[in-house]
Parts: C-alpha cells; structure tokens; sequence
C-alpha cells in the first residue's frame, strides 16, 4: 500500500497530538503502571523479590521434568516464568484490593488482572502439554545394565526377572548414567 505525501503529513502531524498525559493528574496517574504491578515488565524478577525463591521454583520443576533437550529447557522455562507471574499476579490482585478506592478504575484493573492470570495459566497448562508430548517423543534408550560378579549372579534367585535400573541417576562425579560430561548450569 503505497502511503501519499499528503497523507504521510497527516500522520506526522497526528503523532504530535499522542505522546502521553500532559497534565499533572495524568501523568501521576500513571507515573507507576509498570512498577506497581510487574505484569508487563521485561524483567522476570523485580527488586522486591526474593531471586532464591525463583531459582528454588526453576530447580523443583527442573526436577519434576528433567528436561533432556533444547525444547524441553524452553518449555521448562515458560512453566517456571509463567507460575511465577502467576505469583505476582496473585500480589497486585490483593494490593490492589488494599490500596485502591472502590470504583470503576477498581474494576479496570481486576479485569486486567484477570486477563492477564488467564493468559499465564493458559500458558502454564500448554507448556505442560508440550512437555509431556515432547519426552513422550523421546528416543528411547538402552538403559545400560549393570555389571555383575559371579559371586552376586549366584547369589540371586533364577525366579527374579531382570529389574532395569532408574531411568535417572544422579551421578556424584559430574557424569550421567550415560558417561558424558554433565552440561553446566546454563541459567
């Protein structure tokens, strides 16, 4: 679409009209949109959060899910973002009760609120999905077997089947149960 002189004018002049409040009122109303409730800032945690209680969330999840591959750390990572928004959402909900007036604007920012807890739970379940669909796609693996003397094949009933090792082993040395080197922490 091929935009005229003329109009591209129009639109510059325009844009000189949208740039903010300009009053006092307007502008302190606004003054701490992004600080007050967190919802929309690019920062995953904000100074008055505790960063061990993100980082002890990113570990008990990392834990529930073992993430083998590059897809399933992305999917780890939007689980632990979304469920601690999630958190911070839960906070500016029950800030908002306690410091703002009865009203309209009350009612402006649960809705708001509410969208965005929707959105994060939405999220939350989706990457949960993915997750499960992706280590259902895993290749499966020969579990290596261990080794066995002769003093402790003999010692074992011939009625016993085979008991295959955990699928996860956490190895002391710094290697999987496969023998590799393990990845360092990338977080």
């Amino acid at each position: 679409m091929i935009v005229s002189e003329k109009q591209q004018q129009a639109n510059r002049l325009n844009a000189q009209h949208s740039t903010g409040p300009k009053t006092p009122d307007g502008k302190a109303a606004i003054r701490f949109n992004a600080l007050t409730y967190g919802l929309r800032t690019r920062v995953t945690i904000l100074d008055r959060e505790n960063a061990a209680d993100y980082y002890q969330l990113w570990d008990e999840l990392e834990a529930d899910w073992q993430p083998q591959n590059r897809t399933e750390w992305c999917h780890l990572e939007t689980l632990v973002t979304s469920q601690w928004l999630l958190a911070r959402v839960a906070e500016a909900e029950s800030r908002l009760y306690e410091c703002t007036a009865f009203g309209e604007e009350r009612f402006k920012m649960l809705a708001y609120i509410a969208k965005q807890r929707a959105q994060l739970e939405r999220s939350f379940r989706t990457a949960i999905e993915d997750m499960k669909q992706s280590q259902k796609a895993r290749p499966s693996r020969p579990q290596p077997k261990p080794a066995q003397t002769a003093q402790t094949a003999k010692a074992a009933p011939a009625s016993q089947p085979d008991i295959p090792p955990p699928p996860y082993v956490m190895s002391e040395s710094g290697e999987d149960v496969f023998g590799t080197p393990a990845a360092s922490d990338t977080r």
